[in-house]
């Protein structure tokens, strides 16, 4: 009898145990979870934020009066949305290196400046040679991505810089980054009273009092602003 009362005393007990360990896991299930949700809900917010960024900017840009339109110079904005703290910069695709369009040598200048490998830079340019000989032109940023010799911290260096939709052979000088410009020995000339032209690069940065942050950069073209039209037609989004 006593045998039998120790083995159901024993049989209780890794019961319990058993149960433990699952009510354990499923705490830790649930507050995992809750971890996920509460990050989905914070990436929501500020994506959300940041493309209210994003559609300030527009407004500011086709603002009626002139003293109202933002520069396309780069300099962030800071502006509020909700509870988020936005920091918005417009920049002119004038004021970049078109891949379509610059010299090899001023392409080569750029990768250099980025501490890019001498190999590298020869790989990359024999390759863009050989693209402009094709009958369709670069369309996209991120089809250097693709081309030989070309690393990821090239890239990502290079983005702010280039573009393949001004169609210009050098970047306007009074819309190039200032790192840029020292690249390519372009001269310091202010934006004020310039065509920054119809394309533009948004940067719409989100931040919430928790610290997470979104970045969301978007290539657009500005439109017509009849009524109900869109204003602006999108050529590359990036958050």
């Amino acid at each position: 009898m006593n045998g039998q009362r120790g083995v159901a005393l024993l049989l209780v007990l890794w019961v319990l145990a058993l149960l433990s360990t699952l009510l354990g896991a499923l705490a830790a299930s649930v507050q995992l979870q809750n971890r996920q949700a509460q990050w989905q809900a914070a990436r929501t917010r500020a994506v959300f934020a940041a493309e209210a960024g994003l559609s300030q900017a527009v407004m500011a840009l086709q603002a009626r009066d002139p003293k109202a339109r933002w520069p396309a110079d780069g300099v962030p904005h800071v502006l509020r949305f909700a509870d988020a703290e936005l920091s918005v910069s417009v920049h002119s695709e004038k004021g970049k290196l078109d891949l379509n369009a610059a010299s090899m040598q001023d392409v080569g200048r750029v990768l250099k400046s980025c501490s890019a490998d001498p190999q590298m830079i020869g790989q990359l340019l024999d390759a863009l040679a050989e693209q402009r000989r094709e009958p369709v032109p670069l369309r996209t940023l991120e089809e250097l991505r693709q081309m030989p010799g070309m690393s990821f911290s090239s890239y990502r260096c290079l983005v702010p810089w280039i573009t393949v939709w001004s169609g210009q052979m050098q970047p306007d000088p009074p819309f190039a980054p200032a790192s840029l410009a020292k690249a390519l020995g372009l001269p310091l000339v202010r934006s004020a009273g310039i065509d920054p032209g119809q394309i533009f690069t948004v940067v719409s940065e989100a931040r919430l009092p928790n610290g997470y942050r979104s970045t969301l950069q978007t290539t657009l073209v500005l439109t017509s602003v009849k009524e109900g039209a869109r204003p602006f037609r999108v050529l590359r989004w990036e958050e």
